[in-house]
Parts: C-alpha cells; sequence; structure tokens
C-alpha cells in the first residue's frame, strides 16, 4: 500500500470484535493494543496505522481529515449525523438493539413524558414522530437509575441481552434501530487515497462475508 492511510478504531467492545476481524483481512498491529497505553499502532500493512479513540470521537476524527477511515456504532452516526462521510460497509459486528424502556407494566399518565438518555437528538426525533410531547434529559451513563429515582419516565438506550433492564424492574418498549459497527470514509480521503482506501474496503467486505 502506497497511500498513508489512518484507521480510527473505537474503544471497548467494539474494538475487541474488530481486531479479529481486521486480521482476518490481513490487517494487525505490530504491537498488542490491550497491553499498551499508547493510542496510535502501526500494522503489518505498510502504510496503514491504527488509532484507538472514544467512539463519539471517530467520526469528528474522520469527517476532519485526522483519520481517513473509521469504524463506528450506527447508533452515534445517528445520533451525531454523519456529514461529510462515506459508510460504505456494515460490518455486522458489536450488534445491539437501540430502544426505548421504562419500568414494567408502565403507562403514560399526562399529556407529556420525561426521557433520559444520551441519545438526546435520536430521542427527540423518535418521539416527535409518535407525536408524543418528551421532555429529554441527558445522562451519561446508569439510565436505569433514572426511573427508580424518579428523574424519568422511560429511557432510550442501547440493549444488548437486557438483562441490566430486568434486573432493575424495567422492560424494552419500541425498537428504534438496529444496531451494528459501521465502517466510514472521508469524502475527501477517499478521492485522494482511493486504491488503498479500495483495498482495504474490499479485504474487509470478504472477511465480512466469510464469517
Amino acid at each position: 500500500m502506497t497511500d498513508k492511510i489512518t484507521l480510527a478504531l473505537t474503544k471497548g467492545r467494539i474494538l475487541k470484535e474488530t481486531l479479529p476481524l481486521l486480521a482476518r483481512a490481513g490487517i494487525e498491529p505490530i504491537e498488542d493494543i490491550a497491553k499498551s497505553r499508547k493510542l496510535v499502532f502501526d500494522t503489518t500493512v505498510p502504510g496503514l496505522r491504527l488509532l484507538v479513540i472514544r467512539g463519539t470521537d471517530v467520526p469528528t476524527y474522520v469527517r476532519h481529515g485526522a483519520a481517513d477511515i473509521g469504524v463506528v456504532g450506527k447508533d452515534i452516526l445517528l445520533e451525531h449525523g454523519a456529514e461529510g462521510l462515506y459508510e460504505p460497509l456494515d460490518l455486522g459486528i458489536a450488534r445491539c438493539r437501540l430502544m426505548t424502556a421504562g419500568p414494567v407494566g408502565w403507562r403514560p399518565s399526562g399529556a407529556r413524558i420525561r426521557v433520559a438518555t444520551k441519545f438526546v437528538n435520536i430521542a427527540r426525533e423518535h418521539f416527535s414522530r409518535q407525536g408524543v410531547h418528551a421532555d429529554v434529559i441527558k445522562l451519561y451513563g446508569a439510565m436505569e437509575l433514572a426511573p427508580i429515582m424518579d428523574l424519568a419516565d422511560l429511557i432510550v438506550d442501547i440493549v444488548d441481552t437486557g438483562n441490566t433492564l430486568r434486573a432493575n424492574g424495567m422492560e424494552p418498549m419500541d425498537e428504534i434501530a438496529d444496531v451494528s459497527s459501521r465502517l466510514i470514509v472521508n469524502k475527501a480521503a477517499m478521492r485522494s487515497s482511493f486504491k488503498g482506501i479500495e483495498r482495504i474496503i474490499d479485504d474487509l467486505a470478504a472477511a465480512v462475508e466469510a464469517t
């Protein structure tokens, strides 16, 4: 690969599921990411390096050209927008659902409801489509606590197994989106480094198909 290309990866669960997929595509970090405090890693592919950053930062790095391509959850793209980005490939990893949830048996008791979530834009759009007047409260974690403490009636959050909801007396309600990790590409980089990026997309697509 003659082009110098930077691939931004999302920390956490997505990273753990992305690395084996990259390996099947012939892309592996020179160092063990799990044992390093570094954030930038060279790879077995000459000219290709990896960044390991927060998921919410991946589209920003790619959009502004600090990274050429990235791996990020669809929920982040829905919440923050995908302007200036191509989304050529669904990697099919880190699957989950973005859902509304509430206390078991909850029913609305008034004209307005309170909704706690970190997905503020998604929540507002969802309840607006439903014709529901929702006051959206932004939280960064422990969403299930909001209804318990009467901060909110419902929550909008990522649901995987649903075990955390059940443990806190809650149940999933409406599915807003089916979420998986996506490959995103900076539009300018797609033109300037077309051959290198196209090869990465093709290799990853083959790896996804093989799984």
